[in-house]
């Protein structure tokens, strides 16, 4: 046996200063990946508002620069304009005077560092969700939100505050009564705001929140809105004798309940560095006191109000039973049987919760494709047949009946709902493998539904992922490539071409490789633009005639109805809102108007086609010639990506997956399953709030705000296999 190193002071390494952080950042961040490099934004935005609610302030502005931003901190005060400038948290420039001010505040610009962070883009999706809620959560502020990478600008600002908030959660929802119930007290340094609505949905959408800050995990603060929530149901219930036994549960009293909690104090404790819990037990008991009271009081003077209340929570009583005899009768029965697995699932030989992961398969064609092809020792086969039920159109009990969800509840052994204990969780990587077809799609968000309502845990600990098979298998000869997408196929398709093809330009020179292929990628990107505009009944070549002298492209297009005669409808286009608002001001009827999303970016791809020394005009003109030994092809800057690619595609077989059947056991384990070659896509919560608003809008009752969705994002759509 090796004798053991000795351990003692000397091996403890101290960090001093910057260093610390530096070597473990999620310690103070979270992560490295995109909710860290988010969370940068948000630790200085807080700062901010803690400025606001001191007095000092009313107005934020958060700006996405165009070169990723430079790491400047600008101070004014008494009149004079401070900098100074840090490197890796070092200090770069000492603090100096530059001028003068008449304003005051303080204006922090940074750059993520490259050596820290696996991603340095910022999401302006994620950031604009973040910071609605906290102007929601600030009323008395308005915060302005800027991307110079898209010219995106955004204004936010709620003057009923909570109340909006919970509306906006609820604007797709069928709410129970309105408007939201509400309050707000202060005692003494602590501040309590509450604001709730119910609605028909089954689930719970509750945020807390401590000094503006999202404790996703809770603490105190909820512990005591819950508390105090469930005791005053029960005892007007009581008062009344609307209940069907002494009391109801809490998750009886939370069924279709949306609530904004938000307290602020001023020595706020929190679990971690991250700050997703509250520890203050003082919270607890004042939330817990001041709710009863308020929401007591609130039901007595609103007896409509509490009668829809009452019976939605004596609904999910009755259903919340109905679910537990269920439970108990696969409980008894799974123990009749010796606890016996499922027989679709052909388990794994390991039994350590950590290496084992189950895929989670359509049908039992691919079913017995991946069995066969899988690695046995860490890898599990769950076959689902068809469409399991829509949680988010159904109660637990009747969830439970469907045999699809109760196979998986066996297989997984953690439970379902308020029982789901993810530390007896069987596997931790659960893959769901769909085909790449509409009914694939509609299976896969189907499961992230049950997952997302009923085993939350699953996704929030980053247990889920999705299975990323190719799109293509490509065959020359006896060689074969599998492809991912077509970003990628049409890399490929290029890349064969040009080793035995050349290109040469209007004056017969030829294009070097690099600039084709630099060209193959704004051309690209041309294409996906020219496919908006189309969407939009405009062709790029006649859109790009409306380019002004200093290199501008109309934003608003506005099209007149055709008259008495026939005629052609009138097109006004207009360079900015302002223009269109002159225009619109003059007429009495309203309008229609298109907003040409795509004008930006392709205003920036004419300047880098300007930088090749290409003009619009090689749109429709032959600018370019194909050569090689059999032929030689004039084509226009658009037929040019097209006509390389048939060039690529000679002697190939291009098949096009759409079922994960069509691949035999051998190719599935070489593209799908094999850890060292597949491509997964962890699933992940960024926003509580946009994910609730997204089940509810693709998968619950209310059909028009489907409809608005799938008609806004019609156009986004590829390669649609019905």
């Amino acid at each position: 046996m090796e004798k053991n190193e000795r351990y003692d002071a000397t091996n403890i390494q101290v960090l001093g200063g910057i260093e610390a952080v530096r070597k473990r950042p999620a310690m103070y961040i979270g992560d490295t990946s995109v909710a860290g490099l988010h969370h940068l934004v948000y630790e200085v935005v807080d700062n901010s508002i803690d400025e606001s609610m001191a007095g000092f302030c009313t107005s934020i502005k958060i700006v996405i620069h165009a070169d990723g931003s430079a790491s400047v901190v600008e101070i004014r005060r008494n009149g004079q304009v401070y900098t100074q400038r840090y490197e890796r948290g070092k200090t770069a420039k000492k603090l100096e005077v530059i001028g003068k001010s008449s304003s005051t505040g303080t204006k922090v610009t940074f750059k993520p560092d490259a050596e820290i962070f696996e991603t340095l883009d910022f999401d302006p999706d994620i950031l604009s969700n973040r910071l609605r809620e906290l102007a929601f959560l600030n009323p008395a502020l308005t915060i302005h939100f800027e991307d110079e990478r898209s010219d995106r600008k955004e204004d936010f600002h709620y003057e009923q505050g909570l109340i909006t908030f919970v509306e906006h959660i609820n604007r797709n929802k069928n709410p129970l009564f309105a408007p939201p119930f509400y309050m707000k007290r202060a005692e003494g340094d602590l501040e309590i705001e509450v604001a709730l609505q119910y609605n028909d949905s089954y689930a719970e959408n509750t945020f807390a929140f401590a000094n503006n800050i999202n404790t996703k995990e809770g603490g105190t603060h909820l512990v005591g809105f819950r508390s105090g929530l469930t005791r005053s149901l029960n005892d007007y219930g009581k008062k009344y004798n609307l209940l069907d036994k002494d009391s109801v549960g809490g998750e009886d009293a939370r069924e279709g309940l949306t609530a904004i909690i938000s307290v602020k104090l001023p020595n706020p404790q929190f679990e971690g560095q991250t700050k997703m819990k509250l520890g203050n037990s003082i919270v607890r008991s004042a939330v817990d006191r001041l709710m009863s009271s308020f929401f007591t009081e609130y039901l007595e003077e609103n007896p409509g109000s509490a009668q829809a209340i009452i019976g939605k929570v004596l609904l999910a009583a009755r259903a919340r039973e109905a679910a537990k005899k269920a439970r108990d009768l696969t409980r008894a029965k799974s123990s009749l049987d010796g606890g016996l697995l499922p027989g679709k699932l052909a388990d794994c030989s390991s039994r350590n919760p950590a290496e084992r992961e189950i895929f989670i398969v359509e049908g039992d064609s691919a079913g017995g494709s991946c069995k066969q092809g899988r690695d046995r020792r860490f890898q599990a086969i769950l076959p689902l047949k068809g469409k399991i039920i829509n949680t988010e159109k159904a109660r637990l009990d009747k969830v439970l009946r469907n045999d699809e969800v109760k196979t998986l509840i066996a297989a997984l052994g953690a439970g379902i709902g308020d029982d789901f204990d993810v530390s007896k969780l069987r596997y931790h990587r659960m893959i769901l493998m769909s085909d790449a077809d509409v009914d694939g799609a509609h299976i896969r968000t189907l499961l992230l539904t049950l997952l997302y309502r009923q085993m939350r845990p699953l996704i929030d600990q980053g247990y889920v992922y999705i299975a990323q098979p190719p799109l293509y298998r490509v065959k020359k000869g006896k060689k074969e490539t599998y492809v991912d997408d077509d970003r990628e196929l049409s890399r490929f398709l290029l890349n064969q071409a040009l080793d035995n093809n050349r290109v040469l330009d209007r004056k017969n020179k030829e294009i070097p490789r690099d600039q084709l292929r630099e060209l193959a990628r704004i051309l690209q990107n041309l294409e996906e633009i020219e496919k908006g505009l189309r969407h939009k009944g405009l062709t790029l070549t006649a859109f790009c005639k409306k380019l002004s002298p200093d290199g501008r492209l109309p934003v608003y297009l506005v099209r007149e109805a055709k008259n008495h005669n026939g005629d052609e409808p009138a097109e006004y286009y207009f360079y900015d809102e302002e223009g269109l608002s002159r225009f619109t001001a003059r007429r009495e009827e309203e309008i229609p108007t298109i907003e040409i999303y795509e004008s930006r970016e392709l205003e920036k791809t004419l300047k880098k086609l300007a930088d090749l020394n290409l003009k619009p005009n090689c749109f429709h003109e032959k600018c370019f010639t194909i050569v090689n030994e059999k032929t030689k092809k004039p084509v226009t800057a658009l037929e040019l990506l097209p006509a390389i690619k048939d060039l690529g595609k000679e002697g190939m077989t291009i098949q096009r997956y759409k079922g994960l059947g069509e691949m035999n056991p051998q190719q599935l384990w070489e593209t799908t399953m094999d850890p060292q070659n597949r491509h997964l896509l962890k699933v992940t919560l960024q926003d509580a709030v946009r994910a609730d608003e997204i089940f509810t809008i693709l998968m619950g009752e209310a059909v028009e705000p489907r409809r608005d969705f799938i008609t806004r994002h019609a156009h986004e759509v590829r390669n649609l296999d019905i």
